[in-house]
This record gives structure tokens, sequence and C-alpha cells, in this order.
């Protein structure tokens, strides 16, 4: 392919300034590397692009096919230089968010609202991490935010600690468990527990608190929602283990009852896990202020990270 860029715009700065002078100047060339330009592009094309001579000048129709292509090409490329150097600069770029349950939507909803707000340039998306690894999916760029509880030992990828919080199990008001200060591991043999459908090393009541006692539930189902998994508690299908705060509306409405997940509690962090080469971005550290913001103002029962 002969023709490149530097051609398209030396025949867009001819044309704009009128001669050969004030193009090389243009472009900061001489007038012979100007000219010599040219002749190439002539002799390659075996045709003349302008009348020599012409007051004003005038192009021929091989040199207007040229500028038509110059037109139709240039302000893409100069649309694209200015979209990387932001990119570089760090005040645009795309944060595909990826999620492992519905209860994260009171603060991550808002804070997305009012960051597109502050950021229209910044590509903002939402995918739910059921139906795939949403940690594996964060080191192959295909989400570039993931929110968990659960970080990982992964060199490439940086765990930003966004609030503690603490789990509670939410029960029946009748529940024989109802009326107990907090319940041990062996409480909930009998019990059906309603998860949200992830894995349960992934979830904090079978990983840090079943397991290591070496307990079971008689039986376990799943519900994507938190409104379905507590409609499911109040029907007495079940009990559920859920953020305090993610409780707090329920509690309040008298709905269910919660209960302490051990003498001390069952505490954890939510975290927003990014890629390391992309957590310093202007773009990023913005969202990450506003999502901590935004949870202090929305939650109920959240504190600060250690």
């Amino acid at each position: 392919m002969y023709l490149e860029l530097k051609h398209l715009q030396t025949l867009i700065a001819l044309r704009d300034t009128g001669s050969l002078v004030a193009a090389a100047e243009r472009l900061h060339l001489t007038q012979s590397a100007l000219s010599h330009q040219l002749k190439g592009l002539e002799t390659y094309f075996n045709a003349g692009l302008f009348m020599r001579k012409s007051r004003p000048l005038v192009f021929t129709s091989a040199g207007e096919r040229l500028l038509l292509l110059a037109d139709q090409i240039m302000p893409s490329v100069h649309s694209a230089e200015n979209e990387l150097r932001r990119m570089g600069a760090g005040v645009t770029g795309r944060i595909n968010i990826a999620i492992e349950c519905h209860s994260c939507f009171e603060w991550l909803l808002p804070t997305m609202d009012a960051y597109r707000k502050k950021w229209p340039d910044v590509e903002l998306d939402l995918t739910l991490g059921y139906s795939f690894e949403a940690l594996a999916a964060l080191q192959q760029c295909v989400v570039d935010l993931v929110i968990t509880s659960d970080p990982q030992p992964l060199e490439e990828i940086h765990f930003e600690p966004l609030f503690r919080y603490e789990g509670l199990l939410a029960v029946h008001k009748r529940h024989l468990l109802a009326d107990q200060e907090w319940i041990e591991p062996h409480d909930l043999r009998t019990e059906t527990l309603i998860t949200y459908p992830v894995e349960r090393e992934r979830l904090e009541i079978f990983s840090h608190f079943l397991q290591p006692a070496g307990v079971e539930p008689a039986a376990v189902r799943s519900a994507e929602l938190t409104a379905i998994m507590l409609q499911l508690v109040a029907s007495q299908r079940g009990v559920c283990a859920l953020p305090n705060w993610a409780l707090h509306e329920y509690l309040n409405r008298d709905y269910v009852k919660a209960v302490r997940l051990g003498k001390t509690g069952l505490h954890g962090t939510l975290h927003a896990a990014v890629r390391r080469a992309e957590k310093d971005k202007l773009f990023m550290q913005e969202f990450l202020t506003l999502a901590r913001r935004i949870s202090f103002q929305n939650l109920k029962g959240i504190n600060k990270p250690d």
C-alpha cells in the first residue's frame, strides 16, 4: 500500500492554504520535501493532483478523489488520537463491572448513576457474576471491576476495600432461633439454607461458619434476588445469611428477624477488585471514591475497612 496518512495531511494542507509554500510551513517541511512527496504520489498513480501555476489552486479529478478520502479518514484519525490521549491521561476508559449478589444494587446503581454524570466519556456496564468466574474474567480483561467479599492472592489484581459489614442470619419471626442472641453452626443442621446461586466457597456462611465446624445444613436452595430470598424466609421455607445492610429495610418493616452468627459475629469486607495496571487511572480512582462515599450515605450498619 503506497498511500499514507501523511499524503492525506499534505493534500488537506495544500487545499487549506492554497500554496506549496504555506502548506510546507504548516506541515513543518521544506518546500523541496513537500514537492518531492507530491511528485512521488503523481508518479506512483501516473496522475497529476493539481494544476501547476493556477491561481487559485485547482485540483485535478485525481486530487479531488484523494481529498474526498482525506475528508473521510482524517476526522476519525484525529478523534481516535484525542481519545487515546485521554485514555493515556486516565480521564476516559471502560469499567465493565461484575457483581456476585443482587444486594449490591442498593449502593452500586446510585454510584453508577452519579458517576455517569461526572464522567460521561467512560463506558460503564454491569454484568452478573453468577454464570462465570468473575475474577478470572477480570484477569482476562473481559470485565474491569469485580465486587467481591472473597479476595484471592492474585498478583496482577488489586483488591480495594470498600466497607466492613456483619453477616446475619434472617429467620421467620416465630422461628425457634429468632429469640437467640446468636447461633452456633450446629443450629443449622436441621435448616434449609437459602443462598445466592454461587459456589459454596464464595459464600461466607459456608467458608467461614459452617465448613470450619464440619456442619452441613439439612438442605440448600438458591434464589438470585435478595427480595425473593427473604420472601422464602418469611413464608417459613428456610433461613438465609445476608449482610446487615441488605437486611436493614426488612428488619425495620418487621418482615423477618435477624440473629448473629456466632458469639462475636461473622464479619466481612466488601472489595472492589481491579487490575493493578488500571487502579491508579483517574477514571477508576474516581469510581472507587464515589462508590465508597455513596455506600456510607445509603447503607446502615457498615464500617470503614481496617
